[in-house]
């Protein structure tokens, strides 16, 4: 007898099935924590037909299994106790990111890229939906509480959305009216809006049928384990479905694609992998990159050449590296760019050791990394004027502190390219990645990990001023950051600021974090500054002028570390590290303002070495 059944289900019936408690969850699965470009994601995989993966259910009944069920996040039940016919073992963020977009009603809570608790109504732009220069995926939108896209802090609105008739207005269409029974009622409110216009009433019609129409008849494949399974089969397939997955990539299909032509992709990339193992910086360069970055270069070039050819602005074909443009690739331009691209990946890591990041584990955004490799194979051996090399810095530094690479990043690839080119060659307008990079004061203090971006650019500037390891005086560079084992320590460490009551999130920020090396990390131990620092000295032979410069070198001011004076210290040097971040963006940083995230922060699981008593 087969231990399972393979079907397809509509997903609008099975989300409501979820909704009634005929399908829940296991109580050993885990919390729902997908966040907002994700579940905009799969919200596009569904209104294009998109295959978003195969579920996999368990029957719940008289057989061997007797699992605690629990509702998937959202579902209430009236507060009534429900017993479930089906329990979910795979494809629980895709479920309850479907259920609570569409049937709730009711707000999301997910969170941002930043790593910050938001809450989020979803809708389809129904212009960009219906235009085919758009992909679907840029015409879902979320928006905050108030239904409200705002910037400047709140203080200016660009889109309300929270009034029907604004939803009408603007054409964007709730996510959570896409069902059968819902979308009629909104299709009423807005033909009755705009006066039952035939152009509006059509338009309705041919959304209804490309986009509604795809979420009320998307087929969903289902896989059913039967009730008589052992409950060891069940572990051991929740196990491998849930960690042994992995997706055909755009590389893979590229590889099939350009096979038929009598061309070995994958070996074409171990060659170029094999070179990139020179530069600790590229290790986690990926083959799809490498493909996103060719792809940039290559539709950048049709359009420049289109456009010397005398084609008019409004007919030349866009910069793009969108998965439909990879996948789009042909072979001839991918043998044309992709030495161009290597290369340009090389030199990017090199200018970037010159500023301090000599890893990958260092790096900020290894997205970045793709628009600045097509960036340079632009301008090539142009790129040695100290001039141009000066702009191509401040548009990494304004990138990486404001922390614009950590989303989709696609349609700011597509500016970067063109913008940054014009802008180092021709004086052109400042780029969109520099006019958008804000930092305010506030960040630092929640600066605590290498899970931030922003967190690793500070690590990089603060090797800026000719930094020197306080026990050896070396200089730290590419050579010393490997062989005295350099990494980021606390100045007041962990132990003394917890006996001394200072807070966690103070002393465990970026602002009390300095590179060491890790023997001079173990001498500094638990004490505090004033005690290691004498110890310290005794080790050295140099002048107490000498020492303290060493010190100076590291950001801060040694009269307040003699002294155990934190208070001064932490305003000191934060105000220093400012300073430093405004160099490197070129732009001003207001003191006064306070950077106001919607939600509260999500305390990241600090993996840093920490000092102990």
């Amino acid at each position: 007898m087969e231990s399972f059944d393979s079907t397809k289900e509509n997903l609008l019936e099975m989300l409501k099935d979820v909704h009634y408690g005929r399908i829940q969850l296991p109580d050993f699965q885990r919390g729902w924590i997908w966040d907002d470009n994700r579940i905009k994601g799969i919200l596009a995989s569904v209104a294009k037909s998109f295959p978003i993966g195969a579920v996999m259910l368990i029957e719940v009944g008289n057989g061997s299994l007797k699992f605690k069920a629990k509702p998937v996040e959202g579902a209430k039940f009236d507060n009534k106790v429900v017993e479930p016919d089906f329990l979910i073992l795979d494809g629980q963020q895709r479920i309850t990111s479907l259920y609570q977009t569409i049937i709730t009603n009711e707000i999301v809570t997910t969170r941002n890229e930043k790593n910050y608790e938001i809450k989020r109504w979803y809708y389809i732009d129904m212009i960009k939906a219906m235009d085919h220069n758009y992909d679907l995926e840029e015409a879902i939108i979320s928006v905050n509480e108030k239904k409200q896209i705002t910037e400047d802090f709140g203080r200016n609105i660009i889109l309300d959305l929270s009034m029907e008739e604004y939803e009408y207005e603007n054409l964007m269409y709730p996510v959570c009216m896409v069902d059968i029974d819902d979308y009629s009622i909104w299709r009423r409110g807005f033909n009755a809006y705009w006066q039952y216009d035939k152009e509006k009433m059509k338009f309705w019609d041919d959304f209804e049928k490309k986009v509604i129409h795809s979420f009320n008849q998307y087929m969903l494949p289902v896989i059913i384990l039967k009730k008589e399974n052992p409950k060891e089969a069940v572990c051991q397939v929740f196990e491998k479905v849930n960690t042994g997955g992995v997706s055909l990539t755009v590389f893979e299909l590229l590889t099939a694609t350009f096979a038929a032509e009598e061309f070995d992709l994958k070996h074409d990339w171990q060659k170029m992998k094999e070179e990139f193992k020179k530069y600790k910086l590229l290790s986690n360069v990926s083959n799809t990159d490498i493909i996103q970055a060719v792809t940039l270069l290559a539709t950048y070039d049709r359009r420049v050449s289109q456009k010397k050819q005398g084609v008019p602005e409004e007919e030349l074909p866009a910069v793009s590296c969108k998965r439909k443009e990879m996948l789009n690739l042909s072979l001839q331009d991918y043998q044309k760019f992709k030495d161009l691209i290597a290369q340009g990946f090389i030199k990017a890591s090199k200018i970037l050791s010159e500023n301090h990041i000599y890893t990958a584990r260092d790096l900020p955004y290894n997205t970045q990394l793709i628009p600045m490799s097509a960036i340079l194979a632009v301008l090539g051996n142009k790129i040695d004027n100290i001039g141009y090399k000066k702009k191509l810095r401040q548009w990494f530094w304004c990138g990486v502190f404001g922390e614009l690479y950590g989303g989709a990043n696609e349609t700011r690839y597509a500016f970067d390219l063109p913008q940054v080119v014009d802008w180092i060659e021709n004086n052109g307008p400042e780029p969109d990645t520099i006019y958008d990079a804000n930092f305010f004061p506030s960040r630092l203090h929640t600066l605590r990990t290498r899970n931030s971006a922003a967190y690793k650019g500070v690590y990089a500037l603060l090797m800026e001023d000719e930094t020197k390891d306080w026990l050896s005086a070396t200089k730290i560079d590419l050579i010393t950051y490997f062989s005295e084992s350099i990494d980021i320590h606390h100045i007041f460490p962990v132990a003394w600021c917890e006996r001394n009551g200072i807070s966690k999130d103070d002393y465990n920020c970026i602002i009390n974090k300095t590179t060491l090396s890790g023997r001079t990390n173990r001498i500094v131990s638990g004490d505090p500054p004033s005690k290691y620092l004498m110890r310290i000295k005794n080790h050295v032979d140099v002048s107490e002028e000498e020492f303290n410069n060493i010190l100076k070198s590291h950001v801060l001011t040694p009269e307040f570390l003699y002294a155990d004076n934190f208070e001064q210290f932490f305003k000191d040097r934060k105000e220093k590290i400012l300073q430093r971040i405004e160099k490197a963006m070129n732009k001003t940083i207001p003191r006064e303002e306070i950077q106001i995230e919607e939600g509260r922060y999500l305390e990241e699981e600090d993996t840093e070495e920490v000092q102990q008593e």
